[in-house]
């Protein structure tokens, strides 16, 4: 269920609300267990990825890193390698 959750910090461009936002939303999913809340559960569900998000985004502007920052298309290049390595090339 954690699989969209990536790494945010030290990326040019910098991460978009919209990728923080899947990302807290994944956090919520996997320590409440659930993908869809109950209507009964829908507002605390939605407050808290709200509240996490927000969290995300100010740790992530208050982050520093001295390394160059990381180019997107080329960490998927990596990544897209790591897998063919591990799964065999499709």
């Amino acid at each position: 269920m954690c699989r969209n959750i990536r790494t945010l910090h030290n990326f040019e461009p910098h991460a978009t609300s919209e990728e923080v936002h899947a990302a807290a939303l994944q956090y919520v999913r996997k320590i409440s267990g659930s993908t869809k809340p109950s209507k009964a559960n829908q507002e605390a569900f939605d407050e808290a990825v709200h509240e996490i998000a927000h969290i995300t985004q100010h740790l992530l502007d208050s982050l520093v890193s001295s390394a160059p920052p990381k180019d997107r298309e080329v960490e998927a290049a990596k990544a897209k390698a790591r897998a063919a390595v591990r799964y065999g090339a499709a």
